[in-house]
């Protein structure tokens, strides 16, 4: 083994080398932007904000590796994700792939010591089988454009998700035949705001909207606030009392497909920008 030189500095040659894997993994990632990035697109001005360079002080360092590995979540890459909402459980897909649309409250509008709320709704794509070798033909890139163009256009508006107000009112709507198997519940404010929700879903899926097939169930309870005082004593330990069905609003993030459960999805459009997808 060789003798390190004597004006060897241990701190530069572990910078020099941590910059150059990390600026690679920056590249990697942002391979659609050419060079180190610019303000001439969100994502383009992500790389830019990401890479290290030169010169860069402790805290513009811890900045953007911060903002790539944790922000973006390049640290969670190779990890098994959780994709959606925490509390809504869909089985794997089969024959059809299936679409899912994530929703999620505002930071800022989460109370102090309240819960961020946020849902999933999926339907199946039925024009499409998952595979080739089908009866149906196997669903392309380019239908996957289609799909991600019509939802920018029925759920982003301005380059910010749309917005509804979730609340106590459960409309469902099942139509097996269209892609609604199940007809999976909608927490809303109101029928005519599930109604909306319901037709921009089936506009993207090029799929006809039936309102005789809508459900609608408004309990007599009404919704509590996100932040509950009450409390319920199990096992002689203390637990605050859950949230009923409080009204917030909830906006679009983000849209993928998914194959079954050993195929990574396909993210369609995200506009928090954690995943890289189709369209921006």
């Amino acid at each position: 083994m060789a003798d390190l030189p004597d004006n060897f500095d241990s701190w530069e040659h572990l910078q020099s080398t941590y910059m150059l894997e990390y600026n690679k993994r920056v590249d990697k990632f942002f391979s659609d932007v050419e060079g180190n990035g610019d303000l001439s697109s969100p994502r383009s001005g992500l790389k830019l904000a990401c890479r290290l360079v030169d010169g860069d002080n402790q805290a513009t360092w811890n900045l953007r590796t911060s903002l790539f590995f944790d922000v973006i979540g390049y640290s969670r890459k190779n990890l098994s994700i959780f994709y959606g909402s925490s509390i809504d459980t869909n089985l794997p897909v089969a024959g059809h792939p299936q679409l899912f649309l994530y929703f999620s409250q505002d930071s800022h509008a989460v109370p102090n010591n309240g819960k961020r709320l946020d849902h999933e709704k999926s339907c199946r794509l039925t024009r499409y089988a998952s595979k080739s070798g089908q009866s149906l033909p196997a669903i392309t890139k380019a239908n996957l454009l289609e799909i991600a163009t019509e939802i920018k256009q029925q759920f982003v508006s301005g380059g910010k998700g749309i917005v509804y107000t979730a609340g106590k009112v459960a409309v469902s709507y099942t139509d097996a035949a269209n892609g609604f198997p199940r007809g999976g519940r909608w927490l809303v404010n109101s029928k005519a705001e599930a109604i909306t929700l319901y037709e921009k879903l089936c506009n993207v899926i090029d799929r006809p909207f039936d309102i005789n097939k809508i459900n609608v169930n408004t309990p007599e309870k009404d919704s509590t606030t996100q932040v509950i005082a009450a409390t319920d004593t199990v096992l002689g330990k203390q637990y605050k009392e859950s949230a009923y069905r409080p009204v917030a609003n909830l906006r679009f993030r983000y849209a993928y497909v998914s194959f079954g459960s050993n195929i990574s999805p396909i993210f369609l459009i995200d506009t928090t920008f954690r995943h890289t997808a189709l369209i921006a």
